[in-house]
């Protein structure tokens, strides 16, 4: 049982008592935001696959979201996990990954976190990522910010700068973008800003994340340990 009327159907190798235990530490990065899930019903040493519309058996406690703005061959409902059961919930479902929006259900159009993806290229070595890695934290110091870098992938590396929201995505793409480009411009024999792979050299690729299609408010990203968020308008920090 969870939370007296909550029973949890569980019929693989997750310890339901660790969505308790991560609760406290993980609810703050998923708290009103809609959720991409990535599942694993056979477990995690099985093949996954991503799955984000809420299911039509889902109790009616669940929280969640309905996008107004989907069209009717996307995902329609969200699950937002605002309280631990929920969690619980998404692990029970076979969720081993969750990838919450970077902007929150009340603020679709708003991010709360700037991010950067250092992706490496076939010639870059760890040694010339943790360069670049470096050289943008020396850059987010010196405007006065926070950020918080995580490994993604098998070698990459994102870069996270919280921000008040405000600016749209498109506004803070484009002033992430002229930092990076402005750090990337210290080294360029080290990253390349083209998009394709075969046209970078073998060099990182320094991109600034954000969705080329209509709504970008749909970038989601998995959630990292984050500073408060800053005060100052990207604006102001130009």
């Amino acid at each position: 049982m969870v939370q007296g009327h909550r029973r949890l159907h569980y019929d693989f190798h997750l310890e339901l008592d660790g969505g308790w235990s991560v609760g406290p530490t993980v609810l703050p990065y998923l708290t009103r935001r809609a959720l991409n899930m990535h599942r694993y019903p056979n477990g995690a040493q099985a093949k996954g696959f991503w799955h984000k519309e809420v299911p039509a058996h889902a109790p009616d406690w669940l929280p969640r979201w309905t996008n107004p703005e989907a069209d009717p061959d996307e995902t329609q409902t969200y699950l937002v996990v605002d309280e631990p059961a929920a969690l619980v919930w998404a692990a029970n479902f076979g969720a081993l990954e969750w990838h919450a929006w970077t902007s929150r259900v009340d603020r679709p159009h708003q991010p709360t976190y700037a991010l950067i993806d250092l992706d490496p290229g076939a010639v870059t070595s760890w040694d010339d990522l943790l360069v670049l890695a470096r050289l943008h934290r020396t850059a987010v110091e010196h405007l006065g910010l926070c950020a918080r870098a995580k490994l993604t992938g098998r070698r990459g590396i994102q870069i996270w700068i919280p921000i008040v929201p405000g600016p749209d995505f498109t506004t803070a793409r484009a002033w992430v973008e002229q930092l990076s480009r402005t750090v990337g411009a210290v080294v360029p024999e080290l990253v390349s800003w083209k998009w394709q792979v075969a046209d970078r050299g073998g060099r990182a690729a320094g991109r600034v994340h954000h969705p080329h299609h209509r709504q970008p408010h749909r970038r989601t990203r998995r959630p990292v340990r984050r500073p408060a968020p800053q005060r100052q308008p990207l604006s102001a920090l130009r």
